[in-house]
């Protein structure tokens, strides 16, 4: 492995490909000359693609691929028969060593199954997790599980603590992140079963900063630096938010264009009004890692821009140099 970031993109993968899966390889690569992205999927399309945009050609290499998962195949089965994929393709690149991560934004389900199976976990991982940042009024929080996992046991949720401890002190530079667990209620007897049977064992766990319960209406003022739950809870959460943030501005946006005066009052917020857009967009940090595998996978929103896809790219850069994997092992299962 070179001193370059070696990326596979799968670049058949999500509403827009190939399209805007090469034009954000073409971005990212221009902007970070220290990233060298594998373009995998079907060489004539991505090549005609290609042919649109001047660039490095050392740090951009087609890598053929025939087949393509389409978002409602069947994960498990889609990942073992379609071994020519340019998502398992991908995934096969970082397992052997050829690229240090891969970006997917294709479909949810068989990247979480491509990561286990192709990938593999980390020995000691029990389930890897998918932990994007959601923004809030302190900055940004890290949201642990959003996808991965819908039938989680509290052993689980400690290590998703754990990994996301790791995950956010090194990528968002503050030590000794708190860590709260959704709930209900902040009181000690609210919750499930599952959130009961994890909060004492939260409390023994010596290498996270465990503050406690935490409220959904709390998420968004950035109560904890890493929010822990089930994937099932953790996707409810994450797509109210992305939901909740587009209609909000949305409806603003209407309501400012509405009349002559609405208009002219636009004018004046419009600098205020776009910085807080661009604090609350949950595509301005990238995909969500899949923590606790040997290798990077990362997943990108299905419907990414070709700006989501550069940012998804770039974030694999500090996810290496940072040595990611290499802490969560000596931290977790050493």
């Amino acid at each position: 492995m070179t001193d370059k970031v070696i990326i596979a993109l799968d670049a058949m993968g999500g509403d827009y490909a190939p399209v805007e899966t090469v034009h954000g390889a073409v971005d990212a690569v221009a902007e970070h000359p220290e990233i060298k992205v594998l373009l995998v999927g079907k060489q004539d399309e991505i090549e005609k693609e290609l042919q649109k945009y001047s660039y490095n050609k050392e740090n951009i290499e087609v890598v053929n691929a025939t087949e393509i998962i389409e978002m409602g195949e069947v994960p498990t089965k889609a990942i073992r028969e379609k071994k020519d994929s340019s998502l398992v393709v991908a995934m096969k690149l970082v397992h052997d060593g050829q690229a240090d991560a891969v970006v997917s934004a294709g479909s949810t389900g068989a990247i979480l199954v491509g990561g286990q199976l192709v990938v593999g976990r980390i020995k000691g991982i029990k389930r890897p997790a998918l932990a994007p940042f959601l923004p809030s009024k302190k900055g940004f929080s890290l949201l642990i599980d959003c996808g991965a996992n819908v039938d989680a046991r509290p052993e689980h949720l400690v290590q998703f603590a754990q990994m996301g401890t790791v995950y956010f002190e090194n990528v968002m530079g503050k030590k000794n992140p708190t860590v709260g667990i959704v709930n209900i209620g902040t009181e000690e007897e609210k919750g499930n079963q599952l959130v009961k049977d994890t909060k004492p064992l939260m409390k023994e766990c010596k290498n996270i900063n465990y503050i406690g319960s935490v409220e959904a209406r709390e998420l968004v003022s950035g109560a904890a630096d890493v929010i822990v739950c089930e994937a099932f809870v953790g996707n409810v959460v994450l797509k109210f938010f992305e939901g909740l943030a587009l209609t909000l501005f949305g409806s603003l946006k209407e309501g400012l264009m509405s009349s002559t005066r609405t208009k002219l009052g636009a004018l004046l917020v419009k600098p205020a009004l776009k910085g807080l857009k661009n604090q609350f967009d949950t595509s301005s940090q990238g995909g969500a890692p899949l923590l606790g595998l040997k290798g990077l996978v990362v997943k990108a929103h299905g419907n990414s821009s070709s700006k989501e896809i550069e940012i998804a790219l770039k974030q694999c850069i500090s996810f290496k140099k940072q040595k990611i994997n290499e802490k969560i092992k000596e931290s977790i299962c050493d």
